[in-house]
């Protein structure tokens, strides 16, 4: 059994009330441990499509503005930030698909793909500053979890920021492909209309199918 590390503060006190910041990453430098990458997923919930992770390396002379937990910033501003995240920072993109989610379980399929994301960055981390309680096994770094990590680190917050961007124009081509489910509106997730058409419809290829209420092992009266 895989044990977790420890996260690095007991959590909420130590939240800075103006947002993230590059606290974390300053005093990781002062220690010599340079560059420090920071990385996070989206699209953990749903019951379809991908969890994918990012991994970001901020340049510390040219941090974006506005940087925050994705979930508290507005479609317009997540993109504008994703944009300029790309252009002033170093970046990399790992997916975990349908079938390697069933097959490994969703904690599982969501370290790995933060672990191949930090491995793909063309500049090697020290340190990895990873969103939530665990760190991916396999980095070739050190790693620290940090609890509600994209509301205390910049470098995190980035990275939530490109995982969900890139989720959701994956799901919006997804409905291209299958468009019976309404994906580009939920983005795969448990809504009433999604439910319904898969109850209409069936699975289709993206749906995670050890997921309730997707799983044959499950009867409606348990979901």
């Amino acid at each position: 059994m895989k044990k977790r590390m420890p996260p690095d503060s007991p959590l909420l006190f130590d939240i800075p009330p103006s947002g993230p910041d590059f606290f974390m990453e300053l005093a990781a430098c002062k220690d010599g441990l340079w560059p420090v990458a920071g990385t996070d997923e989206a699209g953990r919930g749903p019951l379809a499509g991908p969890v994918v992770a990012a991994a970001v390396i901020l340049d510390p002379d040219n941090i974006p503005q506005g940087l925050n937990d994705s979930k508290q910033l507005t479609l317009s501003e997540r993109e504008n930030l994703f944009d300029v995240i790309l252009s002033t920072a170093t970046v990399a993109i790992a997916s975990s698909g349908p079938k390697r989610i069933d097959g490994m379980n969703i904690l599982r399929a969501s370290l790995d793909a933060m672990r191949r994301s930090v491995l793909s960055l063309c500049l090697a981390p020290k340190l990895v500053l990873v969103d939530g309680r665990d760190v991916p096994p396999g980095l070739h770094c050190h790693g620290r979890a940090v609890i509600k990590g994209d509301a205390r680190s910049v470098s995190i917050a980035a990275a939530s920021i490109v995982a969900k961007v890139t989720r959701d124009r994956m799901m919006a081509r997804a409905a291209d492909v299958f468009p019976a489910y309404g994906f580009a509106n939920h983005v795969g997730y448990a809504t009433a209309v999604h439910r319904r058409n898969i109850e209409i419809h069936g699975p289709c290829l993206l749906h995670r199918m050890s997921f309730k209420p997707l799983r044959k092992d499950v009867s409606p009266a348990d979901d």
